[in-house]
């Protein structure tokens, strides 16, 4: 197709300009506030900010740097079948957007509501700089299925806090506002987009070597993922064809769900490939299809409790921190720089952990039950180490990785927050038998293990040394020694566990092991 692409040079003047800043909605569907910069408009600018300098001091895995870039990539790609591009910004917003606002002779620039502090921090800084240049600021919400103020008024001024108060305060909204149009050709209209002859090497989407990365040694994960709307789309269809399959029910903990397939979504959740309000509508549809009935709001549980998480984040800056953080129970937690170290790398000696950490190393993905076991692990179970440890190391890993939500499941699964009733303890060995009983996914991702007969796989430091010796799978030798009884350690956790209930208890809060 014929861009219909202007070289800024050429035409000074376009009259009425719309910005669209992108952040976490990196997609044409569902886009209420990218449908907004349309309206009117005659020359259009969708912009993202990313700073290569900001990119190389972080700690986050290649893995979710290539995952973003792709899908920015796509993004530019399905805008220029619009005839537009995505201009990709070096630098800080508060630094570059106003001097673009000014270049560019904006008079509109839209944005999806970001409901997490800091963004909500910095998003203030930057309406309020446009403004001072009269550009009209528009936001709206798509990141979620409710609007933040809109949940508080139903819940008497009140942030829901647990599960089931966010199940009932989805139940007095009701359904979530259905998917906006997409933006199309009809949509775009007579838009144009002003691009210099110089717009590859300025505004183009980066390769991973700008940041010092090398993409085929470092972005491991591209061999499960690719990222993007249409793929998001593509899986969407798949995960709801795999929900009608299963009767709408989740069948367990399987040993196929353990590894990356089609069905999942949750990177594309993350940085907007997907919007959630059309999952929502779309398994609705699907359930009624299949079910000819209305489908119960147990259908709605992983987008719900997504909900309450970033709900609750919202009004709390210090989520992902314990001191200071009223939603946090504050645990004698230990220092355990050795033991988070092997834990992280995946060299616990125990193999169901391992190959749990070096999948998500590998992929910047596990399934969530997976992210239970090694958080429990690492916190009340095992090596009795911060929840806040695990934070990082899952920000650090994941491609899925949201400050509110990778916050709250570390507050939930040590047992600090959100705890309504008892909360399971995984044992390193017991349950990768149940789950893994053959041990082929062991063995994929811990290949030290791959000799040993099924029945030791789980447990290596239990065969006889010369079974270890004929598998080549000495124990302190080929693979590292278990780091802890964990029978042991489970009985002093669960003693400290205990204790800070009785001492909590006696200030009127409680703790649930």
């Amino acid at each position: 197709m014929k861009e219909r692409i202007l070289f800024s040079s050429d035409c000074p003047s376009l009259g009425i300009s719309s910005m669209h800043w992108f952040r976490k909605d990196l997609r044409l569907h569902d886009n209420p506030a990218l449908l907004e910069s349309f309206k009117n408009c005659q020359a259009f600018y969708g912009v993202y900010f990313l700073d290569p300098a900001s990119v190389q001091r972080s700690n986050l895995s290649p893995n979710r740097w290539w995952f973003l870039l792709e899908s920015l990539r796509d993004l530019d790609y399905n805008l220029r079948s619009l005839g537009s591009r995505l201009l990709v910004v070096r630098g800080q917003p508060v630094q570059e957007m106003p001097k673009l606002l000014d270049q560019w002779n904006i008079k509109r620039l839209t944005l999806e509501y970001d409901s997490e502090p800091p963004a909500k921090q910095r998003d203030a800084v930057v309406t309020h700089l446009a403004k001072n240049l009269g550009v009209e600021v528009i936001q709206r919400v798509s990141h979620t299925l409710y609007d933040v103020e809109t949940v508080l008024e139903t819940n008497d001024g009140k942030l829901p806090m647990t599960f089931d108060e966010m199940a009932k305060t989805a139940e007095q909204l009701g359904p979530p506002c259905p998917p906006c149009q997409t933006v199309d050709k009809t949509v775009f209209g007579a838009c144009l987009t002003p691009v210099g002859p110089d717009h590859a090497d300025k505004y183009g989407v980066p390769l991973l070597s700008e940041f010092g990365m090398k993409e085929l040694k470092e972005a491991t994960a591209k061999k499960y993922w690719t990222g993007g709307e249409p793929e998001a789309l593509r899986r969407l269809s798949a995960a709801l064809k795999k929900c009608a399959e299963n009767d709408f029910e989740e069948r367990g903990w399987t040993i196929d769900e353990m590894f990356s397939n089609d069905a999942h979504l949750s990177p594309y959740m993350r940085f907007g490939c997907l919007s959630p309000r059309l999952y929502y509508q779309q398994l609705a549809l699907t359930y009624m299809k299949e079910k000819k009935s209305i489908p119960p709001a147990t259908l709605f549980t992983g987008l719900v409790r997504r909900e309450l998480f970033l709900h609750v984040a919202s009004h709390n800056a210090d989520l992902d921190k314990m001191l200071d953080n009223p939603l946090s129970v504050q645990f004698p937690w230990e220092e355990n720089k050795e033991g988070l170290e092997r834990w992280k790398e995946g060299k616990t000696g125990f193999p169901w952990i391992d190959a749990i950490m070096r999948q998500l190393r590998e992929e910047g993905w596990i399934h969530h039950l997976a992210r239970q076991a090694v958080g429990c692990f690492l916190t009340r179970g095992c090596l009795w180490v911060s929840w806040e440890e695990g934070f990082k190391a899952f920000d650090e890993l994941q491609l899925d990785a949201e400050w509110s939500l990778n916050a709250s499941n570390w507050l939930w699964l040590s047992c600090s927050s959100y705890v309504h009733g008892a909360v399971p303890w995984y044992c390193p060995v017991e349950v990768g038998k149940k789950v893994d009983p053959t041990g082929d996914y062991i063995k994929r991702y811990v290949p030290e293990v791959r000799g040993l007969p099924s029945e030791y796989v789980c447990e290596p430091w239990n065969a006889p040394l010369s079974v270890q010796k004929a598998c080549r799978c000495v124990v302190g030798e080929d693979y590292p020694s278990p780091i802890v009884d964990h029978m042991e350690q489970r009985m002093i956790c669960v003693q400290r566990m205990q204790q800070l209930s009785i001492d909590l208890g006696a200030k009127g809060e409680r703790v649930t092991s």
